[in-house]
């Protein structure tokens, strides 16, 4: 991924944070002639290896489980905030003109060679997790085994586990450090009049190291 320093991300807790508010991932894998797309929702075991092991899961007709390269390393693409930025945000641009538009975006890439797990035992504790994750914000969570033992067993046999220990987290914030203090400004404030859940989310980005915008 090209990243100038300027927008690279290293803090691994920043890295990970983002894997886990938008967990699902655009997994990118080479298998037999060709590249293999698929949007999967991880899980980040953060305690697993250096950088932690994504978890998931495939539908077991999913050819990717078998067809997936154990030795070339896939890529987990997340996508955290973004949003397009107009130059008319910039006083710079009323200054002087010079400015043309541009996008702000927060990503990680995610390395790690995958294994498929095919396993009934770990497949429930997975389901188990994932589910108490995602259901954690519902007035009334939904659990695994509020649906009948036989139709759960026939679920996970038609699933295939995915887990990839990473071997690298890459981070790319491109949240306007490339302008000027009053520029960034300007940018935070006609994000939040957009009054739009990823516009607020964007400029909370661009305003929260406050060292950018001294």
């Amino acid at each position: 991924m090209y990243a100038p320093k300027h927008f690279e991300e290293t803090d691994p807790e920043t890295l990970r944070a983002l894997i886990r508010s938008h967990s699902l991932g655009t997994w990118v894998t080479y298998g037999g002639d060709e590249l293999s797309v698929n949007h999967v929702p991880f899980l980040l075991h953060a305690g697993s290896g250096p950088h932690g092991a994504l978890v998931g899961h495939v539908a077991r007709a999913n050819p990717v489980w078998r067809s997936f390269s154990t030795t070339m390393p896939s890529i987990v693409v997340f996508q955290g905030a973004e949003s397009g930025i107009t130059p008319s945000w910039y006083p710079s641009k009323h200054a002087h003109g010079k400015a043309v538009p541009t996008w702000n975006y927060a990503v990680v890439h995610a390395h790690g060679v995958p294994r498929a797990i095919d396993d009934a035992t770990w497949l429930l504790a997975h389901l188990n997790e994932l589910t108490d994750t995602h259901e954690a914000g519902q007035a009334l969570p939904w659990k695994v085994a509020d649906a009948p033992r036989d139709y759960v067993d026939q679920m996970i046999a038609n699933i295939v586990g995915i887990e990839i220990p990473l071997t690298r987290l890459e981070g790319k914030w491109k949240v306007s450090q490339n302008r000027s203090a009053a520029d960034q400004l300007g940018v935070v404030a006609g994000l939040t009049a957009k009054e739009t859940p990823r516009a607020r989310e964007m400029a909370e980005l661009v305003r929260e190291r406050p060292e950018r915008l001294a």
